[in-house]
């Protein structure tokens, strides 16, 4: 109950930084916060007692991991790491344009 407690506080720092920082950097930083803790609430769901990796053994009756949500973690991951650098790609194309990174002053700048 705790660790669910404390993932599900790290999805909402994340969602409160997406919301409330004006800076592009910590905008980016607080999408990959949240995006690493929806990833460790998947993970603290489907790890449960009793299950084994599934690797076909014979003779050893068990229950089976199954691996289609461990692929779709991985894919998730790296995704996020993908859209991550994109999102820095264009925060150094921004930052060459204005002098800061501040979301405010660059709208200041193209107001009519």
């Amino acid at each position: 109950m705790l660790l669910e407690a404390c993932v599900f506080s790290t999805i909402l720092l994340g969602f409160w930084g997406m919301l409330f920082k004006q800076n592009l950097l910590m905008k980016t930083i607080a999408m990959d916060v949240m995006s690493t803790g929806v990833v460790a609430y998947y993970v603290l769901a489907g790890g449960r007692k009793g299950l084994f990796t599934p690797i076909f053994q014979p003779g050893r009756a068990v229950d089976y991991a199954d691996p289609v949500p461990q692929a779709v973690i991985l894919t998730a991951i790296v995704i996020g790491l993908s859209i991550q650098a994109l999102m820095l790609v264009a925060v150094m194309k921004l930052s060459r344009d204005y002098p800061t990174l501040e979301v405010r002053d660059m709208e200041t700048k193209n107001m009519p």
